[in-house]
């Protein structure tokens, strides 16, 4: 199988199982109860894993209960997706537990972002599957309105296109380099966590990628850090193109801002890149495929991405 070849899951149909599972902090009741609510609502059958509200410090239960949980839901045949509850910390300690044999042998649909990163990169390492960055099972409406569950829906039960625009008052928007597209898998998620994958198993070859970056509460020089530091790995070098989602909440008190670091850390690379896309920690975050081929054009102003399902 080559690089680009993604293993896609079936999508998910009215009555299929979805296991509700917390690989990084510990989540919210509350949250997760709006959750149920809304997969109910589109005919699915949420479960929830044996740890799900485990805590210890800043992580959702012990490495083993965590782990746990995963392999449980991917071993077990009736259960058709695996949706996560939030990111948080954690996942990096328990991807190297994961069952990938499990995982090969029947492929689901893994959904969540942030943290989840760390899981997205392995499964992708261990399986080539395809997965859903998207917000996480624990919902909160005011960050994440019914345009975001209309957009996880169609991602986890549909084979639709899914095209993003990129907004002009989102804080990236003004990050636009190149005029012609790119196309290539859409790898990446969370900026923090594709750096501190660097040098581990599971950091993606990204030659002929486009890169999906988004993070919160970095400010600009330390966005600027994990920029450089990529730059100086090599990690950019082969990029196809770069798509930049939301960088929520990265600002500090210096006179330059996180799309200035932006514009100069990946303007140079002589492939398009492309701000401005609801893709991340903020407030109307839309659903995007991770690992399957996607277009991005910084004329258009869009990135088109293909189903992570079939």
């Amino acid at each position: 199988m080559s690089r680009d070849e993604a293993v896609r899951p079936a999508a998910l149909r009215p009555g299929d199982t979805v296991m509700l599972v917390s690989p990084s902090g510990p989540t919210r009741p509350e949250r997760v109860a709006r959750g149920i609510e809304l997969l109910t609502g589109w005919g699915l059958r949420p479960v929830l894993a044996p740890n799900v509200y485990a805590r210890q410090g800043y992580l959702a239960g012990g490495d083993e209960l965590r782990a746990a949980d995963l392999n449980a839901a991917f071993a077990d045949p009736e259960v058709r997706g695996v949706l996560c509850t939030r990111g948080g910390y954690g996942a990096q300690r328990v991807v190297d537990l994961v069952d990938m044999a499990a995982v090969r042998a029947d492929p689901k649909v893994v959904a969540g972002f942030s943290d989840i990163t760390a899981l997205q990169f392995a499964l992708w390492r261990g399986a080539r599957l395809a997965t859903v960055h998207g917000p996480g099972a624990a919902w909160l409406d005011e960050r994440t309105p019914a345009e975001s569950a209309e957009s996880l829906r169609r991602a986890l039960t549909t084979t639709d296109e899914i095209v993003v625009g990129r907004i002009g008052t989102e804080e990236t928007a003004g990050v636009r380099v190149g005029a012609a597209p790119a196309t290539g898998p859409l790898i990446g998620g969370n900026l923090c966590l594709i750096v501190s994958s660097v040098g581990t198993p599971d950091m993606p070859d990204l030659t002929g990628a486009i890169l999906l970056v988004e993070d919160v509460e970095e400010p600009p020089y330390k966005v600027d850090r994990m920029l450089t530091h990529l730059r100086r790995a090599g990690v950019l070098e082969r990029v196809a193109g770069v798509a930049v989602g939301q960088f929520t909440n990265c600002r500090d008190g210096w006179q330059v801002d996180v799309a200035d670091v932006l514009t100069e850390r990946l303007g140079d690379l002589g492939v398009p890149v492309l701000g401005g896309l609801p893709i991340g920690h903020g407030v109307g975050q839309v659903t995007v495929p991770v690992g399957v081929p996607a277009t991005l054009d910084p004329t258009a102003g869009t990135l088109t991405v293909g189903p992570a399902v079939r």
